[in-house]
């Protein structure tokens, strides 16, 4: 054996190459992150329970009144889109929205 196997590999969490790679929580870089990371999640969830429900792109937009492109944009997270559109397209989809907010030492719950 080398002298290289014998060593142990040092571990690290997730949060810890976050923290290296992206910076620490609640640093710029990394709030903005956590967020494109959370319109992905969104993004995704949209398209998956589009097509469940057996819809196209187009047939979405119309249900709500925006155009294919925007359904795409929002589905790929290619465009910033407003949570209003978010709610109207969970809406046209029969999906129950829960918007939690938490506050520091309060929390908001929107139903």
């Amino acid at each position: 054996m080398t002298k290289q196997s014998n060593q142990k590999l040092k571990k690290y969490t997730l949060d810890q190459v976050k923290d290296e790679l992206i910076g620490k929580v609640g640093s710029p870089r990394r709030d903005a992150y956590e967020i494109e990371l959370k319109l992905d999640l969104v993004g995704e969830l949209i398209r998956e329970t589009r097509k469940k429900r057996n819809l196209t792109q187009e047939e979405l937009g119309q249900l709500i009144g925006v155009q294919k492109a925007q359904i795409s944009k929002i589905e790929s997270n290619t465009n910033n889109f407003s949570l209003a559109i978010i709610l109207k397209i969970f809406k046209a989809l029969n999906a129950d929205v829960k918007l939690k907010i938490a506050m520091q030492e309060d929390e908001l719950v929107l139903t």
